[in-house]
């Protein structure tokens, strides 16, 4: 069995082995003509049912043919220009290629003597994302494993931040009277991460948005000087930058103006907006991000890298020190007078991987303006999708892009009924996946089901938009007339 370790004795087995994986996932990638087989969940759990985990097959190709049959095949390629469902993007070639050296090689970024160059490799792309942010010469950061553990590590600094003596304020008794400012259209980890950290059920206000989707900053004032009138903390708001549903942008300086009166802790999701921190042409609508407390950025999101890479930023590198703790056998405190760099001395997590060498290789590769470009790409697509949207009788549009997301829903012009509306939309996304001709995703708007468009794929045209409306709508139809038939 030491044959299969990977060591200076092995090292042709895994270029040959390494080799024959690759081969496998480039003939599935030139070959796939759909983002989906349509397999259903019944079939596919049966054919993996069937392995014997405690039957090894002792041959790597054995291996490689079994995994065509039970992942390979059916799998979702979110590279296909007709994936335009969820936050997923298509990888660029050099991140791949990070991701074989940093898994062969298996590096934990927890601590210098594991890590070495892995270590400040990591802290550079921390330094250059701070700098394209504009949070200042103090700045700091560590690399997470999504945008949900960004923002669960970013409120938890607001909310020790928030504990008696910031600013001269009176603190708490407790964390039940600490308040969390998000608007309605916010990210669920906010209200998850306010749990995990043990707040009230209600401790996080939800904000109103506007019909552009975005925070309204006036209801925000009224909120957070009634929390202060009511005698309770307000620890943080949460301003998002991209949010999931609507790509919609929150007033970022307005924000940063009433974080700053209130002595409020300013954090900004921009998992999905951190794109436009290397836009060519449309940084400008972030402008107001640099005033962040703390900023959530998924790389594997906007900067077409694998899952997973994200980041948590902060504008006062002291603040990290809330998730800091010493243990003699890893990262002793003597290691910080000796100048040592443990980034487990940041993070929420021990054993890391080297998931920032994935985005090194990609800038070192393409550069910064190469992955804006391709943003920009998606961004630009989305608002011909919005005029494909609005000119089309069949389809209604809730709010012009400001990413590369739209949410629509089909109208037959026959039926007025919104629960049946509802049902033929529910039924178009179910078929459609189904055909595994494309994929979109779905969400609710005012108490209704509305389909989306998420855009991440330059290779994506106006044509695939077309045809896939076409298809939705198909789908509707033959749902509404198999109703009435029934009905009649």
């Amino acid at each position: 069995m030491r044959s299969h370790l990977l060591n200076d004795t092995t090292a042709e087995h895994y270029r040959r082995s390494a080799t024959e994986g690759i081969e496998r996932v480039a003939a599935k990638l030139a070959t796939t003509s759909r983002p989906f087989t349509g397999v259903t969940v019944d079939a596919l759990s049966s054919r993996i049912d069937e392995i014997d985990l405690d039957r090894p097959l002792h041959d790597t190709t054995a291996v490689l043919d079994e995994l065509e049959d039970v992942y390979l095949k059916d799998a979702v390629y979110f590279h296909h220009p007709r994936y335009l469902a969820h936050l997923n993007c298509p990888v660029v070639i050099p991140a791949v290629l990070g991701e074989a050296i940093l898994s062969a090689v298996n590096s934990s970024l927890d601590t210098w003597d594991q890590s070495a160059g892995g270590t400040l490799i990591e802290r550079k792309l921390i330094d250059w994302t701070t700098g394209r942010i504009g949070l200042g010469p103090n700045a700091d950061g560590v690399f997470t494993s999504g945008g949900t553990q960004s923002n669960l590590q970013a409120l938890l600094l607001a909310r020790e931040e928030a504990k008696p003596g910031r600013d001269g304020r009176e603190a708490a008794d407790s964390f039940s009277k600490l308040r969390v400012f998000a608007s309605e259209v916010s990210h669920f980890s906010v209200k998850k991460s306010a749990k995990l950290l043990g707040l009230s059920q209600d401790a996080v206000v939800s904000i109103p948005v506007g019909d552009d989707k975005r925070m309204q900053t006036v209801a925000l004032a009224h909120e957070l000087e009634r929390c202060v009138q009511d005698g309770l903390v307000p620890m943080a708001v949460v301003a998002t930058a991209g949010t999931t549903d609507f790509g919609s942008i929150d007033p970022l300086p307005e924000i940063a103006e009433l974080c700053d009166q209130y002595g409020v802790w300013m954090h900004v999701d921009a998992a999905y907006g951190c794109g436009l921190l290397a836009s060519v042409r449309h940084r400008d609508r972030i402008d107001g991000i640099e005033h962040a407390d703390s900023v959530t950025v998924d790389y594997h999101k906007s900067f077409f890298q694998p899952v997973s890479s994200s980041a948590i930023l902060v504008r006062d590198a002291s603040t990290l020190r809330h998730a800091t703790y010493h243990a003699e056998y890893l990262n002793p405190q003597r290691m910080v007078r000796e100048r040592i760099p443990n980034q487990v001395d940041k993070s929420l997590q021990t054993t890391r991987r080297f998931d920032a060498l994935k985005l090194w290789m990609t800038l070192r590769v393409m550069g910064a303006d190469g992955i804006g470009q391709l943003f920009d790409e998606v961004c630009d697509l989305a608002v011909e999708g919005w005029k494909l949207l609005a000119a089309d009788p069949r389809f209604d549009v809730v709010v012009e892009p400001t990413l590369s997301t739209l949410v629509f829903r089909y109208i037959p012009a026959a039926v007025t009924d919104p629960s049946e509306i509802d049902r033929a939309n529910l039924y178009a996304r179910k078929a459609l996946f189904a055909s595994g001709d494309a994929v979109v995703a779905g969400t609710k708007v005012g108490g209704r089901h509305y389909l989306k468009f998420t855009l991440l794929n330059p290779e994506t045209t106006v044509d695939d938009m077309a045809a896939v409306l076409d298809l939705i709508a198909g789908h509707a139809e033959q749902y509404l007339g198999e109703s009435l038939d029934r009905a009649s």
